[in-house]
């Protein structure tokens, strides 16, 4: 299966070849919760506490910024997932770029900051994401610290900020 420019599941509701591969996607991506959730969810749970953030939403504004972060410990696993969305660069960079330009398609907002999320209580959100059981499964070992720094960097909008 290679990658469509547009995500047909969700521009064309009655393609059910589409949805077909999302359901078969989603199956997958139930799936590699037993790998680990990893930041994202870290992250996402206790913003979705604090400001009623949906959780997939949350989740999909987030994954940049944790990718951003995890870049060391995943650059060399991109390949094969660059490969399987035939893309023209097996690399990071062009996964990161698929991921930024999937979300612009789909329109969800680049930002935290964007859905209602401020930074007023950032350590708590840090503090709270470092306890979460899902950060264990980080790529790179994870702390409070680094974690409500990827938190100011997503509410803001800036993924240079990230480290």
């Amino acid at each position: 299966m290679e990658w469509r420019s547009k995500p047909r599941a969700c521009t064309d509701g009655r393609d059910i070849e589409a949805r077909a591969n999302m359901l078969a996607a989603a199956s997958m991506g139930a799936t590699a919760f037993q790998k680990g959730l990893g930041a994202v969810h870290a992250i996402a749970h206790p913003v979705g506490s604090w400001f009623d953030t949906h959780h997939g939403l949350t989740n999909a504004v987030l994954l940049p910024y944790v990718m951003q972060h995890n870049r060391s410990a995943i650059a060399g696993k991109c390949e094969p997932i660059a490969r399987i969305l035939g893309l023209a660069s097996p690399g990071f960079a062009a996964l990161f770029d698929w991921v930024l330009e999937l979300r612009r398609t789909l329109g969800i907002p680049q930002s935290l900051g964007e859905i209602g999320v401020d930074v007023g209580n950032a350590s708590t959100i840090g503090e709270q994401a470092a306890r979460d059981p899902s950060a264990a499964g980080n790529p790179l070992p994870v702390d409070a610290a680094a974690l409500e720094r990827i938190f100011h960097a997503a509410v803001a909008g800036d993924l240079e900020a990230v480290d």
